[in-house]
């Protein structure tokens, strides 16, 4: 077995861009320090909505050229991260973008909503067994949400988790892994509302609302908070780096619905299984508290 990091951390996402707006920060942040952060993205993101004009015609109505476009947008993206491990599950292109829930494009033979959990989870337990993370990053059961994608992708994950540390499990790709912590992708109430408030004072009726920001909890569900300061300016570059998807203005950006959003240097998670490296009523601040090294 080759030689690994002693920090060891694996992020999965949907789609390109999911993993610069949530976990940026944090990814820059142990990159730098010198962890080995590994991204897997389980599809190309060819459903998703075109802003630049320019670009209208990568757009799956029309040339379907969309999912092509956004690999490169992903590789530039983890280069401002200083992220040098990014896969796609079971390959570029395995496994298509089913787009919303409830749109004719999650029956399609390929949609990630609709391949057996067990197949896809496969592929990522070879990555498990591989890197042998202690860390986990993904989202809750419903994907932050509610689209098929992320939901998929959450149970690809715990899917994989489980059958990593099972020994009968295809001997063939080595010895059996735990993942030590699983965290959920989280954002704390308080915050949100207040930067939100915040927006709408700059620029009232342009503003999303703060249910529309995926996995906003009670900030009582926290349980690990990352300082993402030093590294904010990394993260945006990362978001601009996704330009099919994301505008960045300053401290906020849009999506395709041309609403601002908060973007936040600070990022939040929920400690989905494992034991906290913090003190009773206090916060995490480092994924890997009370890790084993």
């Amino acid at each position: 077995m080759k030689d690994l990091p002693a920090r060891r951390l694996l992020l999965v996402h949907a789609h390109p861009d999911d993993e610069s707006i949530n976990n940026g920060a944090t990814m820059a942040l142990y990159a730098a320090a010198g962890a080995q952060v590994t991204l897997v993205t389980c599809t190309l993101g060819e459903e998703g909505e075109v802003i630049p004009a320019g670009l209208a015609h990568l757009a799956p109505d029309r040339e379907d050229r969309l999912g092509p476009h956004r690999v490169g947008e992903l590789a530039a993206a983890m280069k401002e991260l200083g992220v040098t491990d990014h896969r796609f599950l079971g390959g570029p292109g395995r496994f298509r973008d089913s787009g919303m829930m409830g749109v004719e494009q999650n029956h399609r033979a390929n949609a990630f909503w609709r391949t057996p959990v067990d197949e896809a989870a496969g592929y990522l337990v070879e990555t498990i067994r591989e890197l042998r993370p202690q860390v986990l990053v993904t989202y809750d059961p419903d994907g932050g949400y509610g689209h098929p994608d992320h939901i998929q992708a959450h149970r690809v994950a715990l899917r994989a988790a489980d059958l990593a540390a099972e020994p009968a499990y295809r001997r063939d790709l080595g010895d059996p892994h735990t993942i030590t912590k699983i965290y959920w992708n989280r954002v704390a109430r308080s915050v949100a509302e207040a930067e939100f408030a915040r927006l709408r004072a700059e620029a009232p009726g342009a503003v999303a609302a703060v249910g529309d920001v995926p996995g906003v909890v009670d900030d009582a569900r926290i349980t690990t908070e990352i300082d993402g300061s030093a590294q904010v300016g990394r993260k945006a570059a990362a978001m601009r780096a996704h330009a099919t998807q994301v505008i960045v203005d300053g401290n906020r950006f849009e999506l395709s619905n041309h609403l601002f959003q908060p973007l936040f240097a600070t990022e939040w998670y929920e400690l989905a299984r494992g034991e906290s490296g913090a003190r009773a009523g206090e916060r995490e601040r480092d994924l890997f508290a009370g890790v084993a090294e």
